[in-house]
């Protein structure tokens, strides 16, 4: 069953379209505005990988090229490649929850640079 893409000339947003065979004519019509002038996007493919596969993947040291372990935001780009490969078993809201988890890094670090030693009240 093939899926197609188009974005609309009228209002710049996408509407798929979902037909029944690929001999299947299609005249695309915008799902936002109704528009007719749509033009054909190149679609994203998926590829099915076995659980195996991904954790291979994981695995090779080049997966963990530019991780710098002391810095929250190179860390949470490893995470959200990891959330990728993992696919929807990394849980809905992933991503999200990895932001969260920088910013409250960065807070710490930033309160530990004001309140490390010899910045706080030690009496």
């Amino acid at each position: 069953m093939p899926i197609y893409e188009y974005r609309c000339a009228d209002c710049g947003r996408t509407t798929t379209v979902v037909t029944l065979a690929v001999t299947e004519a299609v005249d695309p019509v915008c799902g936002h505005c109704g528009g007719r002038t749509m033009t054909k996007l190149v679609s994203r493919v998926a590829v099915r990988r076995s659980e195996e596969s991904r954790l291979e993947s994981l695995a090779d040291p080049s997966a963990l090229a530019g991780l710098d372990e002391n810095d929250p935001k190179s860390v949470a780009r490893w995470m959200k490649k990891m959330g990728r490969e993992m696919g929807e078993e990394a849980g809905e809201g992933f991503d999200e929850e990895v932001d969260k988890a920088v910013e409250e890094a960065e807070r710490d670090k930033e309160a530990g640079a004001i309140d490390g030693p010899g910045g706080g009240d030690d009496d």
